[in-house]
């Protein structure tokens, strides 16, 4: 170890990286470095957000993780937004993201929201208990209050409604991803939340969720 920390030896051989790691009690993300494989692929658990590579952190609800979304959300250029009425996360003065957004360095909110008019629309009002006029006005509202932020400050606002009945929600902040579920009775903000970013170990959920908001978009109507 003295040789290799001085530069006069060279370290080539997988089995002797095998070894050091072993010696040295490597966690699995410092031996993944090393190009050898994890002692625990299947349960990473025990190891820090480096081994758990992209999920960096699990919420109860969406209130629990309100501290670390406004936190990310203070140097965030972009911010992304799936959700249904997306009333509770930009729609009102004190909903999630609103206050925050006029106030930080964001430059463009691009917001993904049920189409009022859709069969997708009232299905989901049915799920959760809701009249279809009351549902829809809640969309409309949340439109509204976003051509608001378009006319009225600096950032750069974009609005398309999709007709899929919703299974995430997704607040994408830059590289940061907090994404939870609706389910056929309950709300997304009541579902555990999940921050993503990116990996260099794999990024498969990062990757997955930023392609479908993307496509979603792409598929989605332009309103505002």
């Amino acid at each position: 170890m003295s040789e290799i920390l001085k530069g006069t030896r060279t370290v080539t051989a997988l089995e002797v990286f095998e070894r050091i790691a072993a010696g040295l009690g490597m966690p699995d993300e410092a031996r993944i470095l090393l190009g050898l494989a994890p002692i625990h692929p299947a349960g990473l658990d025990h190891l820090g957000p480096s081994g758990r590579a992209e999920l960096l952190a699990v919420y109860t609800s969406q209130q629990a993780a309100v501290g670390d979304i406004r936190t990310a959300l203070r140097h965030a250029r972009e911010v992304d937004i799936l959700a249904v009425r997306g009333l509770g996360i930009i729609g009102l003065n004190d909903s999630l993201l609103r206050q925050a957004i006029t106030s930080s360095g964001t430059r463009e909110v691009r917001a993904l929201l049920l189409d009022p008019d859709s069969p997708a629309a009232h299905r989901r009002a049915r799920e959760i208990g809701e009249s279809p006029e009351s549902f829809i006005s809640g969309v409309r509202l949340s439109v509204a209050r976003l051509t608001e932020l378009a006319e009225h400050t600096d950032v750069t606002v974009e609005v398309h409604l999709y007709d899929l009945l919703p299974t995430w929600r997704v607040i994408s902040l830059d590289e940061t991803m907090f994404v939870s579920a609706f389910g056929e009775d309950s709300e997304g903000h009541l579902s555990p939340m999940y921050k993503i970013t990116t990996s260099a170990y794999s990024g498969a959920l990062h990757r997955g969720f930023r392609r479908f908001v993307g496509e979603l978009r792409r598929t989605a109507r332009r309103i505002v």
